[in-house]
C-alpha cells in the first residue's frame, strides 16, 4: 500500500481571501472538490500549521496551506455468483474442492472472480473477519493453479480453532493434509523429507527460492513415491507429499530442489522442457492440456472447531491430471 502524501503551498501575498476547499481545488487538481472537503473535515488540512476542519474557512494571501492525503483503502470484495464444489458445510465451516485457475483471495491483478468473492455471495454476513477484509474466513490457501480441498471458517470461533490447527501443521495436533504431484523423473529415495528454508527471490519477486536457515523461513516437506511413470522406464513419477510447514509454493520449490520439479510448472520446471521431447504424442497432448503444475490437494482432515469430531475428506484427481496420469502410465 502507498504511504500517505503531504503537500504544502504558500499563497502569494496578493491572493484574495477565498474558501479553503476552493483554494485546494485549484492547488490539487487531481482530487475532486467533494474529496477535498471530506479530507478537510477529517482533519487532513492545516493553515499556518493549525488544523482546519471547516471547508468554508477563508484563507488569503500569505497563508501556508498543508494537505495530507492518506493512502487508498483497499476496496472490500463483493459477492459474486460463482459456482462452488462444496464437499461439506455446516454453521461453522465449509469445505471446497477448488478447481485449478481459481484465485483464493483478492490481490494485485485479481480484484474479483476469487474464491472469497464466491464465498461472500454464498455465506453472506456469516464469514469470519479475523482473516482481514480481503481474506474473510481464509485460514489456508492453495496456489491459483493448484486444485483440491480447502476449508474456510464461517465464524470467529471456527477461525481461531482452525488457524491453531494449521499453525501446528499436524505436528502435535489432528490436522492432515496430503497432496498428489506428478514429478519429472523419480527421486532416488522412494520416501524422504526435504528440509530447506525458503524465501522470496531477490531477483524475481514472483519466485520462492531455497536459502540458508538464517535467511529464510523454516520449511519441511515429506514425500513418498507411489509409482514410476511409465512402469518400465519411468520418466516421471506420482508422488504423495505432506506438509509439516505451510510456505508459499513449498511443494513446488522443494521438489525442484530435489531435482524433480512438477510437470507443467512453468516457474520452477522450465529447465526440464527438453524432457517433454521424450514423451509420446498422447502424453505431450495431455501435458499441454494440463496447462498448470501437476499438483492436487487430495486429502484434508481436521478437528471440527465446535464438536471436536475429526472430519476427513478425499478429492479424486481432477480430469486434467487424471488424463495426464493415465497417458504417462502407458509405455512409450
Amino acid at each position: 500500500m502507498n504511504d500517505a502524501t503531504r503537500q504544502e503551498w504558500l499563497l502569494e501575498d496578493d491572493v484574495p481571501a477565498e474558501r479553503l476547499d476552493r483554494v485546494l481545488t485549484r492547488l490539487h487538481a487531481d482530487l475532486s472538490r467533494s474529496r477535498l472537503q471530506a479530507l478537510i473535515r477529517d482533519g487532513q488540512a492545516a493553515v499556518d500549521g493549525v488544523p482546519v476542519l471547516d471547508p468554508n474557512r477563508k484563507v488569503g494571501g500569505g497563508a501556508r496551506i498543508a494537505l495530507t492525503v492518506p493512502p487508498p483503502v483497499p476496496a472490500e470484495p463483493v459477492g459474486e455468483a460463482i459456482d462452488l464444489a462444496i464437499v461439506y458445510e455446516d454453521d461453522d465451516v465449509i469445505v471446497i474442492d477448488k478447481p485449478a485457475g481459481l484465485v483464493v483471495h483478492p490481490a494485485a491483478g485479481h480484484d474479483s472472480g476469487t474464491l472469497v468473492n464466491a464465498l461472500i455471495a454464498h455465506c453472506g454476513e456469516s464469514l469470519s473477519g479475523i482473516g482481514g477484509v480481503k481474506r474473510p474466513g481464509i485460514v489456508h490457501r492453495l496456489d491459483k493453479d493448484t486444485s483440491g480441498l480447502l476449508v474456510v471458517a464461517k465464524n470467529d470461533l471456527a477461525h481461531q480453532a482452525l488457524a491453531a490447527q494449521f499453525a501446528d501443521h499436524g505436528r502435535t495436533g489432528p490436522l492432515e493434509r496430503a497432496y498428489l504431484a506428478i514429478l519429472w523423473g523419480i527421486p532416488e529415495r522412494r520416501r524422504g523429507t526435504v528440509e530447506a528454508a525458503l524465501a522470496r527471490s531477490t531477483h524475481n519477486r514472483e519466485k520462492i527460492v531455497v536459502v540458508g536457515e538464517d535467511r529464510g523461513r523454516y520449511a519441511i516437506t515429506h514425500y513418498e513415491v507411489l509409482e514410476g511413470l511409465p512402469p518400465g522406464q519411468p520418466i516421471a513419477s506420482l508422488v504423495r507429499c505432506e506438509l509439516e510447514t505451510g510456505r508459499t509454493h513449498q511443494i513446488r520449490v522443494h521438489m525442484a530442489h530435489l531435482g524433480h520439479p512438477l510437470l507443467g510448472d512453468a516457474t520452477y520446471g522450465s529447465g526440464f522442457k527438453t524432457k517433454a521431447n521424450r514423451l509420446s504424442e498422447p502424453q505431450k497432448e495431455a501435458l499441454g492440456a494440463l496447462g498448470r503444475q501437476a499438483l492436487h490437494a487430495a486429502i484434508l482432515g481436521f478437528e471440527h472447531p465446535r464438536s471436536g469430531e475429526f472430519l476427513r475428506f478425499e478429492s479424486p484427481l481432477p480430469a486434467d491430471m487424471a488424463r495426464l496420469l493415465q497417458a504417462l502410465r502407458t509405455e512409450i
